[in-house]
């Protein structure tokens, strides 16, 4: 898994990826949130995933932290026809007031964990106690965030952490968070990784849930135990070789 992992780990993916999204930006509350958006948005075509971030973030001028401090209500008159797959205005609304709350109250995102983040299921809790509280979301809304209290895998948000938390020495993810460790992540799992993860005897079946992404990186931890998730790609772009050959 290694030599697949080199094929990709490099900063040459950033630019087919949506990771390229907070690599827009250099201030951290930029990335948190540009990040969030398109980890969030992360389902379909990676094409279309990329492009809506783009939309989202130019209806913000392209300057997300400021922009979510200082927007009027007329400002968010351009929000209320966005649309990405189920996502929509409504729920647009509500992430803007997220950010907005997050932000009034705090220095950046991470403070959402509090003085000790113990591990990722922790982490992930208090982000999406924190949304609950602070966007008042309508029920759509909380499809869009994962729990793994409901037994999600919670890939998107996992993603969102491992690009926040890794340190990276190809320059793909961030670093910039510090409360958790690598070693603490666990591993976005997708059906592509799920595939992967089933055809290398990794997992019995291929569902993506929390109790898998758990198992996988449990696995992942005897390969490498500080660094784990740093698989993730090459699993990835494994169960996409795996699908263009109909593995079912």
């Amino acid at each position: 898994m290694d030599d697949i992992l080199l094929d990709y780990s490099n900063t040459g993916f950033i630019s087919s990826d949506p990771i390229q999204i907070p690599h827009l930006f250099s201030r951290h509350q930029d990335i948190e949130i540009s990040g969030y958006i398109a980890a969030t948005f992360s389902w379909g075509q990676r094409v279309t995933i990329i492009n809506k971030s783009r939309e989202f973030l130019s209806l913000m001028d392209n300057d997300p932290h400021n922009f979510v401090l200082g927007f009027s209500e007329k400002d968010l008159n351009a929000f209320k026809g966005f649309k990405h797959r189920t996502f929509n205005g409504i729920d647009a609304l509500a992430f803007l007031r997220f950010f907005r709350c997050v932000y009034q109250n705090h220095d950046t995102m991470e403070d959402l964990l509090g003085k000790e983040a113990h591990d990722a299921r922790s982490s992930i809790i208090r982000i999406v106690d924190a949304f609950k509280n602070m966007s008042s979301p309508e029920a759509r809304t909380m499809k869009h965030i994962q729990d793994p209290r409901k037994g999600s895998a919670c890939k998107r948000i996992n993603m969102f952490l491992r690009w926040m938390v890794r340190q990276d020495p190809d320059g793909i993810d961030f670093g910039i968070w510090k409360k958790l460790r690598p070693r603490d992540l666990i591993c976005p799992l997708d059906i592509h990784v799920a595939n992967a993860a089933h055809e290398l005897g990794l997992l019995e079946d291929r569902k993506s849930n929390w109790k898998n992404a758990a198992g996988l990186t449990n696995l992942l931890r005897e390969l490498n135990p500080n660094d784990p998730v740093k698989y993730d790609l090459a699993l990835f772009y494994t169960g996409q070789h795996l699908k263009g050959q109909k593995v079912a």
